[in-house]
């Protein structure tokens, strides 16, 4: 219940207006978001990396309905490549960025999505690095999948995600496990019917597991995107049987990051999910949905004074 009430929220205009003008609300969203700028960005992975982990970076911003934002969009991401690249973050797959095809257009038509998408994946190839699309809602989960087909043509390290709590996954992690594929598996975060998505925590959790074992026994490169404890043991036994560097754990900026430095000490590759940018409101409900308890957190801080 809590879960979906979250999710409502996340995209409701009032609300958005509410959290977003509350002086400490910006105090609280640098828990989960490394800034604003791509200074911050850069900032952010360079600290990271120092630590022996590494990192994937997403400009926030979804639901693009204007060509010239969704150019911005894609600018905003040239720019942040570049600077990566000179601040020799990009080598050794040390930093890469994640996409969301609606925030390069893809509600206004799959075509504009797509070449805006290729001109990311371009300068992400001159940088030495790579893209991953992030998967959105169950409605442009194919369109998202034929993007990414077209684009693994000319790119083919470009990276998928796939969500355990859609019915369909499964059979999408049979199809995506092909030799020099990278998937990323994450339970999922926005709200989904009962038709297209298992709705208890039970069914989800049972349903990443057996999408981990088809990503874990196939011959790509499985990217196990997960907090939950009982996750990562379930990872760490189907691993058992795969060399180091075939796979890697990743979590989200300000989640768990004991725990982020505990997998890397032992000598797995863990990747930072690094968030940035002003349109921060969908992203931070999204993150206390997935985790409840985070909401604590954040609504002691709005009613604190200090």
């Amino acid at each position: 219940m809590l879960r979906s009430v979250i999710l409502a929220a996340s995209r409701n205009t009032t609300v958005e207006r509410l959290v977003g003008g509350a002086p400490i609300s910006r105090n609280v969203v640098r828990r989960f978001v490394a800034g604003e700028s791509v200074d911050d960005a850069v900032r952010a992975s360079t600290e990271l990396t120092g630590r022996g982990l590494t990192v994937t970076l997403d400009h926030l911003g979804e639901d693009t309905l204007d060509a010239g934002q969704a150019d911005a969009t894609v600018k905003a991401y040239l720019v942040l490549l570049q600077r990566l690249r000179q601040a020799g973050l990009t080598g050794e797959g040390r930093t890469e960025v994640s996409v969301k095809l609606s925030a390069v257009g893809q509600t206004i038509s799959d075509q504009l999505a797509l070449e805006g998408a290729r001109t990311i994946c371009e300068a992400a190839h001159a940088a030495g690095t790579t893209v991953t699309l992030d998967m959105e809602d169950h409605t442009t989960t194919d369109r998202t999948l034929e993007t990414l087909r077209t684009l693994r043509q000319e790119f083919p390290s470009t990276g998928a995600v796939v969500q355990a709590y859609l019915h369909r996954t499964q059979d999408d992690c049979r199809a995506l496990a092909v030799e020099g594929s990278r998937v990323r598996l994450c339970k999922g975060a926005y709200k989904e019917p009962p038709s297209v998505a298992f709705q208890s925590p039970e069914e989800v959790d049972r349903s990443y597991v057996r999408c981990l074992e088809v990503l874990m026994s196939g011959p790509g490169y499985p990217m196990v995107a997960t907090h939950d404890p009982k996750m990562v043991e379930a990872a760490d036994r189907l691993a058992k049987h795969r060399a180091a560097g075939t796979y890697e754990y990743q979590m989200l900026y300000g989640i768990r990051p004991n725990e982020q430095a505990r997998l890397a000490a032992a000598g797995e590759t863990v990747r930072v999910y690094v968030p940035y940018g002003d349109q921060w409101y969908g992203y931070l409900m999204r993150r206390l949905a997935e985790r409840p308890a985070n909401l604590v957190f954040f609504l002691r801080a709005l009613t604190s004074k200090s």
